[in-house]
């Protein structure tokens, strides 16, 4: 393939859209999500939760500027700890509507980043204000590079751009107008590679099917994706080769997951107050209290502003700190939302409780790519690569 835009370096200066779009104070920016999570978000959780997709509230974070504000090319800088509270407030209210919003976040990231910025500068601003929505697509490709399993998609060059076929078994966010990014291996001379590239639901050669049912989270808009004989011409190629670009992302891409984990984790020690003092102070004998779960959430959340201050400045170590905090946050998770429902009891049970909703939005934050196993065993190789090196 001939020497393109796609084959400048990950980190190669990011488009800014400062001609285009202006970026929300903090406070503002905050204010108007919590208006919308304690609105629409509060009203349409359990639905969403049974199936029903939230494209109107993405909409209107879209407009409020939540989709910006990790944005490099606007004036100020990215300011990831806004946007990872941001998320935290939609999450504590519905982690199914807080995943999606992690979506597109991921899906500006890819294209605000690559290295051919220039061709994504209309795609970009899109995403940015809710005009479009995206997924992500890339777990498979992330476990691929793992070691957990192979790359289920297959690309071979075609002019100046390449030909893919294969199957991708869970997107998330994805709509037939909808924009999402994907990662093909490419066989070459000097072997394997891969090509991450951004498609549409309305390109030929791309097909959706339902998948199977969820226990939960079944508004997230979660399908399987086929390509045959899909055509990625080169202005759509977001990185080739495709893993240096990766590794820039990376830290970005699952740091702002703990946005997710952060408001399920305090929408259950929320609850857990809710009860106190109830039945003549009998939850006083539970393992989990609220106080204890608060600090360290509160010691969670102030590592997770830490790490993104260090973001894209070239620390080599720094994936290892984002997957250990990760991880930290899944389990959490899991912890407070079970100690939520013993606190609660019979109430917490019922179906149409957010205590038990948020049990099953713990489970996924624990399995969902990158998964607790696949944190922990992605650590001992970033560290063995490390040493190597």
């Amino acid at each position: 393939m001939s020497s393109s835009a796609m084959d400048k370096p990950a980190s190669a200066d990011v488009l800014s859209l400062a001609d285009d779009i202006d970026r929300p104070d903090r406070e503002t920016l905050l204010a108007a999500v919590r208006e919308i999570a304690r609105g629409p978000v509060t009203a349409q959780a359990e639905s969403v939760d049974r199936g029903f997709y939230p494209e109107e509230v993405l909409r209107q974070l879209g407009e409020v500027g939540a989709f910006r504000a990790h944005l490099a090319g606007l004036p100020g800088g990215p300011d990831y700890v806004t946007a990872i509270e941001a998320l935290a407030e939609v999450s504590k209210a519905c982690a199914s509507t807080g995943f999606v919003y992690w979506c597109q976040l991921a899906a500006t990231l890819f294209a605000e980043r690559t290295p051919n910025a220039e061709a994504f500068h209309d795609t970009l601003l899109e995403l940015a204000t809710g005009e479009a929505l995206g997924g992500t697509g890339i777990s498979n490709a992330m476990k691929s590079i793992a070691g957990l399993e192979e790359n289920s998609l297959k690309a071979r060059p075609d002019g100046d751009g390449f030909i893919v076929d294969g199957l991708l078994p869970w997107v998330s966010n994805l709509g037939p107008d909808h924009y999402f990014g994907a990662m093909a291996v490419v066989d070459t001379p000097e072997g394997p590679k891969e090509v991450m590239f951004l498609a549409n639901g309305e390109d030929a050669g791309v097909s959706f099917s339902r998948c199977p049912t969820f226990s939960g989270l079944e508004g997230t808009a979660t399908l399987s994706v086929s390509f045959r004989g899909y055509r990625v011409p080169a202005r759509n190629v977001l990185a080739y080769p495709a893993r240096p670009f990766v590794g820039h992302i990376c830290s970005a891409f699952v740091l702002l997951q703990c946005g997710v984990g952060w408001g399920i984790i305090q929408g259950a020690i929320d609850s857990i107050r809710e009860v106190a003092g109830q039945q003549n102070g009998v939850n006083d004998f539970l393992d989990d209290q609220p106080d204890a779960l608060q600090a360290e959430l509160d010691a969670i959340v102030a590592r997770v502003a830490s790490l993104a201050g260090e973001l894209f400045q070239g620390r080599k170590d720094l994936f290892i700190d984002v997957l250990t905090v990760r991880a930290e946050a899944a389990v959490l998770a899991l912890r407070a939302t079970q100690a939520a429902l013993l606190h609660q009891g019979a109430r917490g049970y019922l179906m149409n409780s957010p205590v038990q909703r948020r049990v099953r939005e713990a489970q996924f934050v624990a399995i969902v790519t990158p998964a607790i196993k696949h944190i922990r065993k992605e650590i001992e190789r970033q560290k063995a690569l490390l040493a190597a090196a």
